[in-house]
């Protein structure tokens, strides 16, 4: 037998099949992307030596941070899942070709295990622009993290190319290292979603140099 309905009843199935529509669409995940950070800065032997509490660190801290950023990392927008996109702009480097990197740590407003987690930029022997998207679940402690509670500073860590702890103000040619001058700008994508370069204000237009493969 086949089952009737009457135009009211109709009508109102009408009004809530459109309601889910509505709300299955504002629940849904947005794709976007935000400028966690954008610093120039020049870094001499003698601050690496000297800054605090960590030596070779440069600190990105209140001001040098989007004060827009989320405070949740993960609703209602979900950067937790999504990519880090690093730019990389050398501007000064010594001669000599040392292999360098950065080490881009996340300092959270609430932790736990040890606290915090970082990536590493990509290895460079002269001055350029170097990019790279890091996946967010993949880098180092990244679980570590409370990624509800938001993110309160950045660490960047400048080392040599020996591992995680060959930083390079304890190098004995460490001049081959400072002084350096660098532009870092860090965006963060949404889950689901590509880096678009175009919503990043401020960027000149430089040639990429590809991270060359192992």
């Amino acid at each position: 037998m086949l089952c009737t309905t009457s135009p009211i009843a109709r009508r109102s199935m009408l009004v809530w099949a459109c309601l889910a529509a509505l709300w299955m669409g504002a629940s849904s995940v947005r794709a976007e992307q935000f400028v966690l950070f954008d610093a120039t800065f020049t870094f001499t032997k003698d601050e690496a030596d000297n800054s605090k509490p960590s030596p070779s660190h440069y600190y990105v801290r209140d001001k040098l941070m989007n004060a827009e950023r989320p405070k949740d990392w993960i609703s209602p927008v979900d950067y937790r899942n999504g990519t880090a996109h690093v730019r990389l702009e050398v501007l000064e480097k010594p001669a000599g070709g040392e292999a360098t990197t950065w080490s881009v740590c996340y300092i959270p407003n609430k932790g736990r295990d040890k606290g915090y987690g970082c990536f590493n930029t990509p290895v460079y022997k002269e001055a350029g622009v170097y990019e790279q998207d890091i996946p967010m679940t993949k880098f180092w402690q990244s679980d570590s993290i409370v990624w509800e509670q938001g993110i309160k500073e950045m660490h960047l860590v400048i080392k040599d190319n020996s591992g995680g702890s060959g930083h390079a103000h304890k190098r004995q040619d460490h001049e081959k290292f400072f002084p350096t001058k660098v532009r870092m700008t860090v965006i963060q994508v949404s889950a689901d979603s590509k880096y678009d370069a175009s919503l990043v204000p401020n960027l000149p237009p430089a040639k990429t140099v590809a991270p060359k493969s192992k």
